[in-house]
């Protein structure tokens, strides 16, 4: 278990990044009204290694840059990336706060994935949670409705990585610098965007959306060095609550840009989504027992100091 003064920090670490992903989130479906998703992506990347890169070195943190090819490092760089690309060729066909509710369903797939493993138990109360919060997640998409389309299926196996990608984070060694990790994570969504780019056509860069994207890049850059650290040493089931703040900035925004305004069973879908979510991190609280078990030891592939 955290001490308080680790779970506050993890809180602080965790508005910030949910803050500057909303604003990510926004200046890249700005851009994505015109460039295709491996492209914006892509750019995205070129603009974050830089920064990524200047992370580490602020923090002298250079000599540890052996530990990126770490299997476990890795294996949470692949699965952003997947997460990255699937979530972005989404947000350019879904209102921005209908795609933010569906993937604040994580924190309750990452329970769900923990029992599956056999990482935690869930007694009945929290199963009903879980329930529940799958019922808003379908208000939400809508399965069934005119308004249902692909971009929605894409958007939940977006989510479903993006719960992966938390639980591969809790498993990597503390030794290993967040700098580091989010640098890691970075240039993997570069090749990635790279590699899916090649089925587009690309369109000239000396255009406005260019400086959307650069700035999403410092957003994208800080705040995923702030959720990396929000997760570490730090106890998962008081931390994750807190990225539910994003849907209140991404409905805001997304009024105030484009004028989107969910609908009845969108705005009960996320309501169930926030409700379920708070009250299973509750339960994961009161119930110390049933917290993840996750083996956090050093990575076997550790280099020799």
């Amino acid at each position: 278990m955290a001490s308080a003064a680790e779970n506050r920090r993890g809180i602080i670490f965790m508005l910030a990044a949910m803050s500057l992903f909303v604003l990510n989130d926004t200046l890249m479906k700005l851009a994505r009204q015109t460039y295709p998703a491996g492209q914006a992506i892509a750019l995205r990347t070129a603009f974050a290694i830089v920064v990524g890169f200047g992370l580490v070195f602020l923090a002298r943190e250079s000599d540890r840059l052996a530990m990126t090819f770490r299997p476990r490092v890795l294996l949470r760089g692949v699965l952003e990336a997947l997460s990255a690309l699937t979530f972005g060729w989404s947000l350019g066909l879904l209102p921005l706060a209908n795609i933010t509710a569906i993937n604040m369903a994580s924190p309750l797939l990452i329970v769900a994935l923990a029992v599956v493993l056999g990482m935690e138990r869930v007694g009945w109360r929290r199963t009903t949670a879980l329930t529940v919060g799958f019922i808003g997640v379908l208000f939400v998409v809508k399965p069934g409705a005119a308004s249902f389309n692909s971009a929605a299926l894409v958007a939940l196996f977006s989510t479903f990585l993006v719960a992966c990608r938390d639980l591969a984070t809790r498993t990597i060694g503390d030794d290993v610098p967040s700098t580091v990790v989010s640098l890691t994570t970075t240039v993997l969504v570069g090749v990635a965007a790279l590699a899916y780019g090649l089925t587009e056509q690309w369109l000239p860069v000396w255009r406005l959306e260019t400086v959307y994207v650069a700035l999403a890049a410092v957003l994208v850059t800080v705040g995923t060095f702030f959720i990396i650290s929000a997760f570490r040493r730090t106890d998962v089931g008081v931390i994750s609550q807190y990225r539910y703040a994003v849907i209140v900035f991404a409905t805001l925004l997304g009024y105030f840009v484009w004028g989107d305004v969910p609908d009845l069973f969108a705005f009960l879908g996320i309501g169930l989504i926030v409700g379920s979510g708070l009250y299973a991190m509750h339960r994961q609280r009161v119930r110390p027992d049933s917290r993840l078990k996750l083996d956090r030891r050093p990575d076997p592939s550790k280099e020799a100091a």
